[in-house]
């Protein structure tokens, strides 16, 4: 209950712990991982108010990834509304047309290739949640036409193209 183990427990391995947590009445079946049902966490689902207990049966505290990956989505989502509220509290705007992108979905290689991409500065060592929300403010700053974005679009499914086939927006074939 407070993530030591017992002798007993090591021997069996992490394969056979099941998650600890009773997800809207019902305990989750799935593998448990790495991640434990920490304070921080147990705030998070409260703050959130997501529909996640831990089942004090459970002589564990690791959840499944399943869980872990709800319950860092509203944590991100909670931070992005956060901040949100902040910036709209200093400009006296709100921003309800630019869509919703969650970086932090994404893999660190992915988010590394972005920033190597786009040769987006950062300071070195940054975990993903640090690297995620710079990409984030890297990204809302970058212009997009709708309108050629759109055509390209349509033009790209109709021709069955692929996108590497195209290079800065123009055809191969148009040049």
């Amino acid at each position: 209950m407070n993530g030591f183990s017992t002798g007993e427990e090591d021997s069996r391995g992490a394969s056979d712990q099941i998650c600890c947590l009773v997800d809207e009445g019902e305990r989750c079946s799935r593998p448990a991982g790495n991640a434990s049902y920490s304070k921080r966490i147990q705030k998070t689902v409260t703050q959130r108010r997501l529909k996640l207990n831990l089942d004090h049966v459970a002589r564990h505290i690791y959840i499944c990834d399943f869980h872990k990956q709800v319950i860092l989505c509203a944590r991100s989502k909670q931070q992005q509304q956060r901040r949100r509220k902040d910036s709209e509290e200093d400009s006296g705007e709100t921003d309800n047309d630019v869509p919703d992108v969650d970086l932090f979905q994404l893999q660190v290689g992915t988010l590394r290739r972005y920033k190597r991409h786009y040769k987006v500065q950062t300071k070195p060592g940054l975990n993903k949640a640090q690297l995620a929300d710079t990409l984030m403010k890297h990204f809302k700053t970058i212009p997009v036409s709708e309108k050629e974005v759109s055509s390209i679009f349509i033009y790209t499914v109709k021709t069955n193209a692929n996108k590497l086939d195209q290079k800065n927006g123009v055809n191969s074939d148009t040049t």
